[in-house]
């Protein structure tokens, strides 16, 4: 199929993929994003986006033990 602009179709198309991810970190919300990401990034190529689904904490006597993060990330397939 050619569109006007002279590309095939297939030439312009991706597919992407989203996957759920949950991430914690004893530091930060953030720490957790990154290392989550850092992670995926070793087994999951051309990851293009990712956003915060859920935050949530660990609370042991009054204090953060822990900050969790589900992300969602979007990756092309090859």
């Amino acid at each position: 199929m050619t569109r006007p602009w002279g590309k095939k179709w297939r030439e312009i198309m991706s597919v992407a993929k989203i996957i759920e991810i949950s991430t914690e970190s004893p530091v930060s919300f953030d720490e957790a994003m990154r290392e989550g990401l850092a992670r995926a990034s070793k087994t999951i190529h051309n990851i293009r986006s990712a956003w915060v689904k859920n935050q949530s904490m660990v609370v042991e006597n009054g204090k953060v033990k822990e900050y969790r993060v589900d992300l969602k990330v979007t990756f092309v397939l090859d």
